[in-house]
């Protein structure tokens, strides 16, 4: 339920546009960002307002050319933006704020399970012939990527692939388990719709670690019925999708996507972090 306290906390009075981040936010995430390399100019760039271009972006869905003036230009912005995902900056954000989350919610900080589900989304054009063939194939027939979301039980994001829409969701699982495994060791269980069984899957999840997957099926009853676990999953998509960047696949690139699917909960994070009591 929407209570006053709620109200408070998704606030966002006194900013200059509502993705804005806060004081508050911007110390949770400062001192994650990496500083400017030794050598050559000083850096100039206000890196705030870097993110708070990126963040405006993501959550009106702007095209680049449109962001305001008043925030740096889109070559800065989407040049930190490529370099932050290259250099895996948007990652180590992303896990230490993913850590600090479980930690005041009284969890361990690695989870011991978690649910996995693909999430597609209309393609836009990008850039025609010239594009490479990923771009190509996840445009086809209006289908864009297919994003497969591995979360925990608190419907947090662990872990985001993106592959074209010509890779089935259980090839693709393959490099996100393999991934996820590294960063996140104590998982046991993972659960899965109907579309991950059968023993491609099985293979996939036995040759990344010692993990079990549970299918859960949908009943066969024509009726609504909450599934176990993997509604967790489905009010994550229903999060990430308040952004509206991602409510169709404009990027040409598959690794793009995928940086604005965990951008989008790196937002959510710092959101909820500055409404917590500090630990």
């Amino acid at each position: 339920m929407w209570k006053a306290e709620h109200r408070r906390a998704a606030g966002r009075r006194g900013l200059r546009y509502p993705s804005d981040l806060t004081d508050v936010e911007w110390a949770l995430v400062e001192s994650l960002i990496p500083p400017a390399k030794h050598g050559g100019r000083k850096r100039s760039v206000n890196v705030r307002e870097v993110l708070n271009a990126i963040f405006y972006v993501l959550s009106t869905g702007c095209q680049w050319n449109a962001l305001p003036k008043d925030l740096p230009p889109k070559s800065t912005v989407y040049g930190y933006l490529d370099l932050w995902d290259w250099d895996g900056t948007l990652e180590r954000i992303h896990y230490a704020l993913y850590v600090e989350v479980r930690e005041r919610a009284g969890r361990e900080a690695s989870p011991t399970t978690a649910i996995i589900d693909p999430q597609s989304a209309k393609g836009a054009a990008k850039g025609g012939p010239r594009s490479i063939r990923q771009a190509l194939m996840r445009a086809r027939k209006s289908k864009a990527a297919s994003a497969i979301n591995l979360v925990d039980t608190l419907g947090l994001l662990l872990n985001v692939i993106v592959h074209p829409a010509d890779v089935q969701d259980r090839d693709g699982a393959f490099d996100l388990l393999r991934r996820s495994r590294r960063l996140f060791p104590f998982v046991e269980r993972i659960y899965a719709d109907g579309g991950y069984q059968g023993p491609k899957m099985a293979g996939a999840v036995a040759r990344t670690g010692v993990w079990q997957i549970e299918i859960v099926k949908r009943p066969t009853l024509a009726r609504f019925e909450i599934l176990p676990k993997r509604w967790i999953v489905e009010r994550t998509f229903a999060w990430i999708s308040r952004c509206r960047r991602l409510a169709k696949d404009f990027e040409r690139y598959a690794r793009t996507t995928a940086a604005f699917v965990r951008l989008a909960m790196i937002r959510l994070m710092l959101r909820r972090l500055a409404a917590m009591p500090p630990s």
